[in-house]
């Protein structure tokens, strides 16, 4: 076996690397502390930062009240070396909500803060959109498979990004733009789930959404300009985010995620997605503005 292979092989399954980081420290009652995976990068990916606040502030509400809604902003770019301490305040604890307030601090200083509403389970109205009309998981390609077919046009930190060992699988619909660089309808669809099975605890699939949710949107602000979040010109960043559970699923089977951008100006970039589960039920909905600025030379 060469010594690649070995490496490979030694690795930590991507799923059981990010189950392990979402099961944070408990320093004291409202005090928790998560570390990053070592994979490389300059900087800490905002979902996990989203999904390991999530975890602290769930881990102080009871499990009958489920989140409904999370609003956050980043800060400051992480420190993948250093852990980060998650302090949760308890803002409200009410006979139908619950609201939290985190912060995530890093080598002193707020990197993230993020306010979280626990709603108790009732019965209402119901009416949702509905699934749209696209290919299924099972009539198209992973995107690892899609950006080493694409040749030169594939900028290399998108080739790094992609062929890298993520505990989500990601098979998108709009497969073109990564073959050309033609501008294109601010519209993107992609198939997702977790690379193998999770434990059946709720909270665990809405962690793990949380996480996924951050990995593509703002990249759908640059498709009307035929670029990306990895083209060197481009400096991004999300700067805050937003997401609201409407009803139950599991991130281990295959949800659409429908991505588009309605505006973006002044250096800024605004995203909204929806998930929807096979079944066409709509589980979720995601907003997002971030950094889009070009590089002057």
């Amino acid at each position: 076996m060469s010594e690649a292979a070995m490496s490979e092989a030694l690795r930590p399954d991507p799923v059981d690397a990010l189950l392990s980081i979402l099961d944070l420290e408990r320093l004291e009652t409202d005090l928790f502390r998560g570390v990053s995976p070592r994979i490389g990068w300059p900087r800490v990916f905002g979902g996990q930062v989203v999904a390991q606040a999530l975890v602290a502030a769930s881990r102080t509400v009871e499990a009958s009240r489920p989140p409904h809604s999370l609003h956050a902003y980043f800060l400051l770019g992480g420190d993948p070396a250093v852990p980060i301490v998650y302090e949760v305040e308890r803002i409200r604890d009410g006979g139908s909500f619950t609201t939290r307030r985190v912060k995530a601090i890093q080598k002193g200083r707020a990197i993230f803060a993020m306010s979280v509403s626990f709603h108790v389970a009732e019965a209402g109205v119901e009416h949702a959109a509905g699934l749209p009309d696209v290919p299924g998981p099972g009539d198209l390609s992973d995107a690892r498979t899609l950006v080493r077919e694409g040749g030169s046009i594939v900028p290399e930190p998108m080739l790094a990004y992609f062929t890298q060992a993520w505990p989500i699988e990601l098979r998108p619909v709009e497969t073109e733009r990564y073959r050309d660089r033609a501008p294109k309808p601010a519209r993107y669809h992609v198939w997702m789930r977790a690379t193998k099975p999770l434990p059946d605890d709720p909270a665990v699939h809405r962690a793990v959404l949380a996480y996924a949710s951050d990995m593509t949107l703002l990249d759908a602000t640059l498709i009307p300009h035929g670029r990306t979040v990895f083209d060197p010109e481009i400096q991004s960043a999300s700067l805050d985010h937003a997401l609201w559970f409407h009803r139950p699923f599991r991130a281990d089977s295959w949800l659409l995620y429908s991505q588009d951008s309605p505006s973006a100006a002044g250096g800024l970039g605004f995203a909204r997605g929806t998930f929807h589960d096979e079944d066409g039920h709509l589980i979720a909905s995601v907003a997002q503005e971030g950094l889009i600025r070009q590089r002057r030379s």
